[in-house]
């Protein structure tokens, strides 16, 4: 079951980018990056078992943050990708400064949220920087090395390796920069490593199966003039 939602989960989260992209154009790709960056903090939360592997939610609603900066790219240069990413880190970053100013409220005695907000919200530091310090990173390498190999290879027939080989390599230093700064000396070494492989196998098999939605981007001409 877990893996039918995982493809369904793909699915929704891939076309609307490709629906956000259709209607608003740019803009509904900077507000698609704004609101995954959200989402997915609050999925990662949620512990799953898919493909034998037990992964957190989020990965997937977090991939989308790549395609969409692929999109931006691909369709309107480096600059653009760029400031998305900037859109999305200020997004986590108030998103985070809210939520912790929200948990310090004292309940009134009819409250019944307060103790599930704590169980949602409540962060440690460590882990809190390093998200913010992995997809700041993570996105602008891939930013910068999708802009690189579309100067060198500017061809459509490259596109496939454009998207691919950009994602593909920020995600390793995504997985890798928040797995070592959230859990290293939490969890055994075993048990760190583990997280990163399977994880990152999830990621790539995420950046590959995005490649037909940023084809049919490509192909979008968004009517800009609505906005």
């Amino acid at each position: 079951m877990n893996e039918i939602l995982f493809f369904l989960t793909l699915a929704v989260n891939f076309c609307c980018v490709i629906f956000s992209y259709k209607i608003f154009g740019r803009i509904g790709i900077f507000c698609w990056i704004a609101i995954s960056t959200i989402i997915a903090n609050i999925e990662v939360l949620k512990c799953v078992d898919i493909f034998g592997m037990a992964l957190t939610l989020g990965n997937v609603t977090y991939g989308s943050i790549f395609l969409a900066t692929d999109i931006l790219n691909e369709k309107y240069g480096i600059k653009e990708a760029r400031k998305s990413i900037y859109i999305g880190f200020f997004a986590l970053l108030a998103f985070t400064l809210i939520t912790q100013i929200d948990l310090c409220y004292i309940p009134n005695s009819s409250d019944f949220a307060h103790e599930a907000m704590k169980t949602l919200f409540t962060i440690t530091p460590r882990v809190c920087f390093g998200s913010m310090f992995a997809y700041f990173v993570s996105n602008m390498l891939d930013v910068y090395l999708y802009g690189f190999i579309k100067k060198n290879l500017p061809s459509d027939k490259f596109l496939w390796l454009r998207n691919n080989a950009a994602t593909i390599t920020s995600q390793l230093v995504d997985t890798l920069i928040f797995t070592c700064i959230a859990f290293v000396g939490v969890f055994s070494k075993e048990i760190v490593i583990q997280l990163c492989i399977t994880t990152y196998l999830l990621k790539i098999l995420i950046a590959i199966l995005d490649t037909p939605f940023l084809y049919i981007a490509k192909k979008i001409n968004p009517n800009e003039k609505q906005i």
